[in-house]
């Protein structure tokens, strides 16, 4: 069995309290606290003063909130908080919907389309979603563009027309009346203050534009060892690492472009100070931005920038891994920008070289590392390639996805049911590309009671026990 249970209990007012009184960063994403007399809601390290208790509501998500009619904190910005774990206490189909939401499934699309691809009825899915999440399938996702909508608002000088279209709605009257329904100010009257970063010419990718923006996530990352283990497996000419970044080439939809991640240098007596929130930097093709949306949560999925250290770590610690979470705080485990890419990467092993230099499609850059874009599945599945051709021909055809949500016994059973695909492989594509904590490398391993303390972060402790394990 791989299916993991919460271990987290759920939050009460108490320990809610106790976040927001010591502006506690392992809770920042896990809860929001509405302000009654303000109707703001905020992330529990938001730097405003604490409110009187009595004016507070604690709210799961943001969605929740803005529900119930608070709008996002201009201070703390909510938009920036990093998102919860795939092992929270939600049924499979209400998160595997609310992963896809968050990767802009419902952007001119409808509720029925998604349940149609989740194997479920629309009124099914609706209820699942309101139980579990507290808000509807179409309330998740408005939330979703308006918080993007708010961080390109604030963060670039992009004109509001290419940011109503690149956060996920179809026009622009759209966008404006949402915006002032849900936030009760104009687009233009967030605009007034000047922009903490802009769309800049970047010298190093022959003349395209770049955006920059952030990513958050929880301390401790262990940004070096996320980024051995990505440099370890980077598809050449796609992906590269260099000075302290991650680098690739991304198509998606018809578009075309790169992005590069890197920690930020930040004085270590200012990441100390009160407030200060953890992020990396990233930069993103003009190009990319009309799938700006999935482009986001393809890179916190790939980067795992959604794990809870210390939720992860206290529970590895009391399964007798403690000296070895001591060692390395801040361990992630990669996921997979695409579930194909994970494949090829994994099944392919050595000769994934050849197979990117024949197949990849070749595109200008203006960065020598980076050359050819992913070689995709129907590619591959037409080349015929010894080994690959009957997975190509099943994720081409739609017969099987590998994305964050899935479920990942199914995941696993169909992987191996192709042909040059033993456990072992299977169990690393899963673990990647479902980007599912509780998947473990070695099935010989995974099938000892002793490995059963681990659950559901026996990911977590693989990468602890031996990070070569989490490599082709």
């Amino acid at each position: 069995m791989m299916r993991a249970t919460a271990i987290r209990p759920a939050l009460d007012a108490d320990v809610c309290d106790r976040a927001l009184a010591a502006r506690d960063a392992r809770f920042d994403g896990v809860f929001f606290v509405g302000i009654r007399t303000t109707m703001i809601y905020c992330r529990p390290v938001c730097p405003a003063r604490v409110s009187y208790k009595d004016r507070r509501r604690f709210f799961d998500t943001a969605a929740a909130a803005e529900r119930d009619g608070f709008r996002p904190c201009m201070r703390c910005r909510p938009e920036l908080a990093p998102g919860r774990t795939s092992c929270d206490a939600v049924p499979r189909v209400a998160q595997a919907a609310a992963i896809r939401i968050a990767a802009g499934a419902l952007n001119g699309r409808g509720v029925g389309d998604l349940a149609g691809e989740l194997g479920v009825g629309e009124r099914q899915l609706r209820r699942a979603m309101e139980r579990e999440l507290g808000v509807s399938p179409v309330e998740l996702a408005q939330t979703h563009r308006l918080l993007l909508a708010k961080r390109l608002l604030t963060d670039t000088a992009l004109p509001v027309t290419r940011i109503a279209y690149a956060s996920g709605f179809q026009s622009l009257r759209r966008f404006n009346t949402a915006f002032r329904e849900h936030y009760r100010m104009s687009p233009s009257a967030l605009r007034r203050r000047p922009p903490r970063a802009l769309v800049r010419p970047a010298a190093d990718q022959a003349g395209a534009g770049l955006v920059r923006l952030t990513l958050g996530y929880r301390d401790p990352l262990d940004w070096d060892a996320l980024l051995e283990t990505l440099a370890a497996g980077a598809l050449p000419g796609v992906e590269a690492v260099a000075d302290g970044r991650y680098l690739r080439t991304v198509r998606l939809g018809q578009c075309r472009g790169v992005v590069m991640v890197g920690m930020p240098a930040v004085p270590a007596g200012e990441a100390r100070k009160p407030g200060y929130v953890p992020h990396l930097e990233l930069d993103v093709s003009e190009s990319l931005l009309p799938e700006l949306m999935p482009l986001l949560a393809r890179l916190r999925h790939l980067l795992d920038l959604d794990a809870e250290p210390s939720v992860i770590g206290a529970h590895l610690t009391a399964t007798g891994l403690g000296d070895l979470v001591s060692a390395r705080p801040g361990l992630r485990v990669p996921g997979a920008f695409d579930g194909f890419e994970c494949a090829l990467r994994e099944i392919a092993g050595e000769a994934v070289g050849a197979i990117v230099r024949e197949l990849g499609e070749p595109v200008e850059t203006g960065i020598g590392a980076l050359d050819r874009l992913a070689p995709t599945a129907a590619a591959v599945a037409a080349a015929g390639w010894p080994g690959l051709e009957s997975i190509a021909r099943a994720m081409a055809g739609g017969t099987l996805r590998l994305e964050p949500g899935g479920d990942p016994e199914s995941a696993l059973r169909a992987l191996v049911g192709h042909s040059g695909i033993d456990e072992r492989t299977a169990a690393m594509i899963v673990m990647r590309a479902l980007h599912w904590p509780d998947a473990f490398p070695d099935p010989e391993v995974a099938s000892r009671e002793d490995t059963e303390a681990w659950r559901p972060w026996r990911a977590y402790a693989a990468a602890h026990l031996g990070p070569a394990a989490l490599r082709s």
